[in-house]
């Protein structure tokens, strides 16, 4: 599919986030990519309010994403963002902080690809976008948490933090296990300008 492109989310691509989401019933019923987002202790009352701080965050530019675009349509994502804006101590509690040795300067959490692009390598497309935003934004240690898929059956939608193959290929090692089939995989990534 040469005509795929990655764009970043900002509020310039605010509208086509909102319309792959709202397809998707907000993911998983209204998760609308919240959970790594930050430390967020109080609860949410309703779906609305997660959209509304999600987009209020997007457009402080403290909730970023290579989104994948077929057109004008966005087809899948890759959220990522420096590691002041990402946390992964929500989603893995106790197990995340044992062995830190590093704060990571940018963290890779969640990818969604629309269901009628699943199977076409939208994920691995939205990782290279942000792997290459993330050079030429200084790069740094980049830090994520995929999932070990050999030797299991695992449904592909509920692979949301990426697999442990696909950052392998891009030369993440792992680091520590934070649940039985995730691990903190890093990566160094190295400062590139902008192409011209």
């Amino acid at each position: 599919m040469s005509e795929l492109v990655v764009r970043t989310l900002d509020a310039s691509t605010w509208a086509a986030y909102e319309a792959l989401l709202t397809k998707h019933n907000g993911i998983w019923g209204g998760c609308w990519c919240m959970e790594f987002q930050r430390d967020r202790q109080e609860k949410y009352n309703c779906v609305e309010e997660k959209k509304c701080d999600k987009r209020n965050l997007v457009l402080q530019g403290k909730a970023r994403a290579a989104l994948v675009f077929h057109g004008d349509l966005a087809v899948g994502w890759c959220q990522f963002g420096p590691g002041r804006d990402l946390t992964a101590k929500r989603k893995f509690k106790r197990h995340y902080e044992k062995g830190i040795v590093t704060e990571p300067d940018w963290r890779i959490t969640c990818f969604f690809v629309d269901r009628n692009y699943r199977g076409q390598g939208i994920a691995n497309i939205a990782l290279d976008g942000a792997l290459d935003t993330i050079a030429e934004e200084g790069g740094g240690l980049v830090e994520a948490y995929p999932e070990i898929t050999e030797g299991r059956t695992v449904k592909r939608t509920f692979i949301y933090l990426g697999t442990m193959a696909m950052f392998e290929r891009r030369g993440f090692t792992k680091q520590r296990p934070v649940s039985m089939h995730n691990w903190v995989v890093t990566k160094q990534v190295e400062p590139r300008s902008k192409p011209e």
